[in-house]
């Protein structure tokens, strides 16, 4: 009988490793490679995980990469992609069911752990809402706008006029900033105070404004901006 493939037992090995120490337990490269067993299963898979964080640069960044930019790598067929966008997937709904009919404010660190999940690899900028009830409750979460790697357009009657449609009580505003710099633009802080004027009309409370980076975020409550 011939020897088995040396790659074999690599896998039961790194299987091993993750179920005894986790995610914790392993590097990036090694993540990804248990991810990409089932769709490649016979082949070393240690080089392309390695050139996948070479490219993209992290773990999250190679599940969160676009479809188009995955099928550019060669190796990488149809059933690698979708695996990752699975996984990817799960993670979102993972952080989302955290939050989700949860009081935002006694579990934000998982709010901006979502929004980070959602939004921070994105390569346009999206602008969405978190709609809260009476008890800051999250009740829905939806992308509002989106548009170019630089900007989106707002308007602060159809945040307002959402926000009535689902009886919600305060709103989070969240966006992206694909550059990765969270640092808030001068358009961002007008657009906040735009909104604003409009909800405090109607007693609809803007909790804060997120912008979300890559590895960071800045909170315009926190830093004094609004």
């Amino acid at each position: 009988m011939a020897d088995k493939p040396h790659y074999t037992g690599h896998r039961q090995r790194l299987r091993e490793r993750f179920l005894a120490a986790g995610e914790k337990g392993l590097q990036d490269y090694e993540l990804l490679e248990l991810v990409l067993f089932r769709a490649i299963p016979r082949r070393d898979l240690k080089p392309l995980a390695k050139q996948l964080i070479d490219q993209f640069g992290s773990f999250s960044e190679v599940i969160s990469a676009p479809v188009e930019r995955l099928r550019e790598v060669e190796g990488l067929g149809e059933a690698a992609v979708i695996e990752l966008k699975i996984v990817q997937a799960a993670s979102l709904k993972l952080s989302q069911a955290r939050v989700l009919n949860r009081p935002v404010l006694r579990s934000w660190a998982k709010v901006v752990d979502y929004c980070t999940a959602s939004m921070a690899y994105d390569t346009t900028e999206q602008f969405r809402v978190l709609f809260l009830d009476h008890k800051h409750a999250l009740v829905a979460d939806e992308v509002q706008q989106r548009g170019t790697v630089n900007h989106t357009p707002v308007y602060p009657r159809e945040v307002v006029k959402r926000a009535l449609d689902l009886g919600a009580s305060a709103i989070v505003l969240v966006h992206n900033h694909p550059s990765g710099d969270p640092t808030p633009s001068r358009s961002d802080i007008d657009m906040t105070k735009e909104i604003e004027e409009a909800a405090r009309a109607l007693k609809i409370q803007v909790i804060d404004h997120l912008i979300i980076g890559r590895g960071s975020h800045v909170s315009l409550r926190q830093t004094g901006l609004i």
